[in-house]
């Protein structure tokens, strides 16, 4: 059944800030029926949207809401933020508040970085708060990126006096030994999204100097063994691959005054076939103990280009289709 369209105008009617919406040749409208999934027309400051009635009507905010931030350029970063907020359900006031007693602020590079979804605000407040913290969920819901954050936010508040980023070298179908190097540089591709993020958050010339320091340290979790970890953030990336008795050892790592994030994606398992992973055994040893707290993202939570969300829901649908009857 084709739906009655919406009908919206934009006023105070300003052309600079029209244009600014719509961005060149409508990107930025394009942007908008991309991740709502509805068709706009536009005539002047009057707009009609085409489609699902409750996605035509965050068409509607998400266009009032950029309507009101165009003052300056529009970014794509601003659009696809603006547009992950509003698919929440939240109202565009809501959006346009960001305040800081719902949002924890974190003293990085990014000085508006913050909790995008419920799960993400929940999930900075959960890091703050608790020894540790488990993030599970898919790709793209900032599990490891806004865990750096609170990392780098504690260091600059001489919280903690280093940071450990740890990730299990596991291969997912390229090994090791076919990569060029000695050891240091074989295990550097798996801990290169961390080096991502540190120079995003911190600066590309003060995130060179504290791992010259040794302030930072990247590590693959193998070199874990033995040690106690004090006055340290210490973050394990990637934990899907670790083996339940490396989870056990990664977690007694941590010595006093240390904080302990644990991030992983339990469907992007690549451990042998008929190993356990030690995320999975972790979730639900720990479920009941007292400081440990988690995070459960979904496919909402996902702050990328609007199509991860749909993929991620895709393959959960397809995955749901293929299991067979209980």
């Amino acid at each position: 059944m084709r739906h009655k369209p919406l009908e919206l105008r934009l006023d105070p009617v300003d052309n600079r800030r029209l244009a600014r919406l719509c961005g060149a040749l409508d990107a930025n409208l394009r942007q908008i029926e991309s991740a709502l999934d509805v068709e706009i027309a536009r005539r002047g400051a009057r707009f009609s949207v085409r489609g699902d009635p409750e996605q035509t009507e965050r068409a509607a905010r998400a266009l009032s809401m950029f309507y009101e931030k165009a003052d300056d350029e529009l970014s794509l970063d601003d659009l696809q933020l603006g547009l992950t907020e509003l698919q929440q359900g939240r109202s565009t006031r809501e959006v346009l508040a960001a305040d800081s007693v719902e949002r924890p602020q974190l003293l990085t590079r990014r000085a508006e970085l913050h909790g995008r979804t419920p799960r993400q605000v929940q999930y900075l407040r959960n890091i703050l708060a608790h020894d540790i913290t488990l993030g599970i969920g898919p790709a793209g819901t900032g599990k490891t990126y806004l865990a750096v954050a609170c990392a780098v936010d504690a260091l600059e508040r001489d919280k903690v006096k280093r940071i450990v980023l740890v990730r299990p070298a596991v291969e997912a179908g390229e090994r090791l030994g076919f990569l060029p190097g000695d050891l240091a540089q074989k295990v550097d591709p798996y801990l290169r999204p961390l080096y991502d993020a540190l120079y995003d958050l911190a600066g590309f010339d003060k995130t060179a100097k504290l791992l010259e320091r040794g302030t930072i340290e990247l590590a693959p979790l193998a070199y874990m063994r033995g040690r106690t970890l004090n006055h340290a953030f210490i973050i394990l990336d990637e934990a899907q691959n670790t083996t339940p008795e490396q989870m056990k050892m990664f977690l007694t790592r941590i010595g006093f005054g240390a904080r302990a994030v644990v991030t992983g994606d339990v469907t992007q398992i690549d451990l042998g076939r008929g190993q356990k992973s030690g995320l999975i055994e972790a979730r639900r040893i720990l479920a009941d103990v007292r400081g440990i707290a988690f995070t459960d993202f979904t496919a909402a939570d996902v702050v990328r280009h609007p199509l991860v969300a749909r993929i991620i829901d895709a393959y959960e649908k397809s995955a749901e289709e293929a299991s067979p009857p209980k």
